[in-house]
């Protein structure tokens, strides 16, 4: 790095257990509420280690409880920055600390008629980035990814170089996806960073602990932290689902460090993330250095098309589009066309509609 970084310091996944909103005027008081626990997390463990990350769930200022994007930006959504990310840079400065905010429900002027599942990096210095969910949770979320606006000119897949090491976001959904992951760590991201909202039955424990073995595999894959905040929130806050809560903190062999019990309910949970250990082995690893043995150009699909892209060209995204758009995609696979021929080597002839 060209900065002084911290070597070791320890970071916080912070869930929460919050009513539903059902508009703005909720999210003043959660804003408060997650300040407090800023608050806690620092204060409390301040005998054990300095903490010095700390991130909050999906959803934690609002949900899309609404069906249209009409109704989740007359009701809901907010521009980002704003009053709330201006209270968390005063908190950031306050206590020297970096903020993985719960997301917010956005709208941007320059991309009418779209509502973006948003989270913001906040620390001392002010906002550091802020990252809009690319694999929207289909199809009951209607929010635009950036891969659904053409001519989309910024960062999809930011990172910010800190005193605590290179950080870089994803949210929920995006985490099953091997490749947006890879995004962020071939940036050189030191922690990964989930900030989700994790329904039952995939959730914390067996036989369907999608929760913690995706967030393991890809630390591990990656060579790094992984410090991830789920939704603790009862079934009677966000039905019809159930929320496993299970927040934790996962090394870069993919070790459990700390890990909330499954179930609702709000929770803190810290581990110690050290940095300098991390670039040692990243350093010093000639085996299961999965970023360097990468093989780029033998990965012949890859850049196949998938989920269409241009999404919100045509208008506001809806629930019907979302499923339509889906079937257009599974047309695409190899499996959905069993018969279909094959080319040289085996592989599936590409499809005249396969392109976007």
């Amino acid at each position: 790095m060209s900065r002084d970084f911290i070597p070791r310091y320890w970071a916080a996944a912070c869930q929460t257990d919050f009513p539903n909103p059902t508009d703005r005027s909720a999210i003043p008081q959660r804003v408060d509420h997650m300040l407090g626990m800023i608050d806690r997390a620092v204060v409390g463990y301040r005998p054990f280690g300095d903490v010095k990350l700390l991130v909050f769930p999906e959803f934690a200022h609002a949900a899309p409880v609404y069906a249209t994007v009409e109704e989740l930006a007359d009701r809901l959504a907010l521009p980002v920055p704003n009053e709330h990310t201006d209270r968390y840079h005063r908190k950031a400065r306050e206590l020297g600390v970096y903020v993985q905010t719960g997301s917010f429900l956005e709208t941007d002027p320059r991309h009418p008629g779209c509502v973006f599942n948003t989270t913001c990096l906040i620390g001392p210095e002010g906002l550091l980035y802020k990252y809009r969910k690319v694999h929207v949770w289909l199809p009951w979320e209607v929010h635009a990814s950036p891969h659904d606006l053409p001519g989309y000119a910024e960062h999809v897949f930011p990172v910010a170089e800190t005193e605590i090491g290179i950080l870089g976001c994803a949210i929920c959904y995006d985490w099953l996806f091997p490749e947006a992951i890879r995004e962020l760590a071939l940036q050189g991201a030191d922690i990964l960073i989930r900030v989700s909202a994790y329904m039952d039955p995939w959730g914390a424990t067996a036989p369907m602990d999608w929760w913690t073995v995706v967030n393991r595999c890809r630390a591990l894959e990656n060579l790094a932290y992984v410090v991830a905040a789920n939704q603790g929130a009862s079934a009677s806050h966000y039905p019809p689902f159930s929320w496993p809560g299970g927040s934790m903190v996962v090394d870069y062999d993919g070790r459990l460090l700390a890990q909330a019990d499954p179930g609702p309910g709000e929770k803190i949970v810290v581990a110690p993330i050290d940095l300098a250990a991390l670039r040692a082995e990243r350093e010093r690893r000639s085996g299961h250095h999965m970023l360097a043995h990468r093989r780029t150009e033998a990965y012949a699909h890859a850049l196949r098309p998938g989920y269409p892209t241009g999404a919100a060209a045509g208008g506001p995204i809806t629930l019907a589009g979302n499923d339509a758009r889906t079937r257009e995609a599974k047309e695409r696979l190899p499996g959905a066309r069993a018969s279909g021929p094959l080319a040289p080597g085996g592989a599936p002839q590409m499809d005249p509609r396969d392109t976007h």
